[in-house]
């Protein structure tokens, strides 16, 4: 039953486009130069506006998946990495409870496998697609005409394939990692950057404004007599970014990095050869950066579904349990102000958060709860299971120093759930800092770019590794 399934995508293996993988080793300088090239179209389809569409200031139901998403509003990149990633999970899910049935030591099922993904993904595209064009996410249907709402539709699924195309030639070791990690990472430095060094002026009500929180700094203080009161604006204005969520987010970096370093070290030795040990690290973020990404794009569906549901049924009571949006002042974008929404979005600063200590508590509730379990969850499907890393480490002949091959399973269970939910809720709980210390990109975002950061670090010093031992050993035989 598994097989036929997955042997349903046969026929569409000859269209779906693919990179073939190299034929051999691909030096390191060829991997930064393609994850640079990689790097500079995601960046240009993320300035490119879409062909068609008719200015909405209209509030933005994407609002919140856009930094976890890497999409840039109004742009090539309006899908973002939404349809890989989705099709990605569902697709582990399935295989993980087995309700496909894939056998990963088997080329062809590999194959196939990565071939339901990508045309899993392709639907998804053409279905969300479809839906923001329809729902006038770009204006009302009716006036942009039947040819130019092809025309979108087409430009988003078009892009989405090109997005795919270059996390493969990534992927298949062309690059470095993975085309997701490097597109969230980069989105989020650039919100960052952005949002410190923008040049744009803003009339916020109060004259014109520079956006960026340190060019506002320098102009404040070179334009204002009251040193002391410039700066106090500089720090803490509200509606633009202020110099003290920027120190926010300096803060929350450093507090990941920190917290990247917690170990534990199980002491491994080999039964193929006879004093040789090792230790195998299990690190308190074991499921890295999953649990905050799985939380965070539940609650962005439903912020979202909620949101569509409230501008047609504003009266219905199930839909007012779900959520009650309204604008926020100064700006047309709705947050939630009541319903289960309101209950799972950050408070948005400090004082909100002291003012409505319920939801508060509430929120940080769900948010520790949803990770840990999140976390959990996820090394099951994911094959990083106690049993699943007993089985590798029986495989390589690994046994943990003073454990037999049959109790190495138990040792295993004892650390890796502890480690995952642990794990998971630390990263619950430093996004939910983040938010409330207001710091630029989200604490999501944060978590996931530094996170990504940290493992592009560890790829760079093993490949450097790599490099310098094969120095050596052309040296030693030459």
């Amino acid at each position: 039953m598994g097989f036929r399934i997955l042997h349903l995508v046969r026929p569409f293996m000859a269209v779906l486009p693919e990179i073939a993988a190299p034929d051999r080793k691909v030096p390191f300088n060829q991997k930064v130069m393609w994850t640079g090239v990689t790097l500079f179209v995601f960046l240009v389809m993320s300035q490119v506006p879409l062909y068609g569409i008719m200015s909405s200031d209209s509030s933005d139901p994407l609002f919140w998946m856009r930094v976890i998403l890497a999409s840039n509003r109004g742009t090539l990149m309006e899908l973002g990495i939404t349809p890989i990633v989705t099709s990605g999970m569902i697709m582990q899910l399935l295989s993980g409870a087995n309700i496909i049935e894939v056998d990963y030591s088997l080329k062809e099922d590999r194959a196939l496998f990565s071939g339901a993904q990508k045309l899993f993904a392709m639907l998804i595209a053409f279905g969300q697609a479809s839906v923001s064009v329809l729902t006038g996410l770009y204006g009302s249907p009716k006036e942009i005409g039947a040819g130019v709402c092809v025309l979108l539709v087409i430009q988003l699924v078009v892009a989405s394939l090109i997005t795919m195309l270059l996390d493969e030639l990534l992927q298949k070791g062309y690059g470095l990692g993975s085309g997701i990690n490097l597109f969230i990472a980069t989105n989020v430095c650039e919100t960052i950057v952005w949002k410190a060094l923008s040049p744009t002026t803003i009339n916020t009500g109060r004259g014109d404004e520079f956006e960026g929180a340190i060019v506002s700094l320098v102009y404040l203080l070179a334009s204002r007599k009251d040193k002391s009161r410039a700066l106090k604006e500089a720090f803490y204005r509200t509606n633009l970014p202020n110099v003290m969520s920027l120190l926010s987010t300096a803060l929350i970096f450093g507090l990941v990095i920190y917290l990247q370093g917690f170990r534990v070290e199980l002491p491994v030795k080999s039964n193929r050869a006879r004093g040789q040990r090792g230790s195998y690290p299990i690190k308190l973020f074991y499921t890295s950066n999953m649990p905050i990404m799985l939380q965070s794009t539940m609650a962005s569906n439903v912020f979202m579904i909620s949101q569509m549901l409230y501008k047609r049924f504003e009266t219905n009571i199930l839909v007012r349990i779900l959520g009650v949006w309204e604008p926020f002042e100064g700006s047309s974008q709705l947050y939630a102000t009541g319903g289960i929404s309101y209950y799972l979005s950050a408070p948005r600063s400090i004082t909100d958060a002291i003012v409505n200590p319920i939801h508060t508590v509430i929120y940080i509730g769900i948010m520790l709860t949803a990770c840990a379990l999140l976390s959990k969850t996820w090394i099951e499907v994911s094959g990083s299971s106690p049993r699943d890393v007993a089985r590798q480490l029986k495989d390589q002949q690994l046994v943990i120093a003073g454990y037999r091959d049959t109790s190495m399973y138990k040792e295993l269970k004892r650390v890796i759930p502890v480690a995952a939910s642990f794990g998971g809720a630390c990263l619950g709980a430093v996004s939910v800092l983040a938010d409330m210390l207001g710091a630029v990109g989200s604490g999501t975002g944060i978590l996931l770019c530094v996170t990504i950061i940290f493992q592009y670090f560890e790829m760079f010093v093993k490949e450097q590794m790599e490099a310098g031992g094969a120095g050596a050993e052309n040296m030693m035989m030459g």
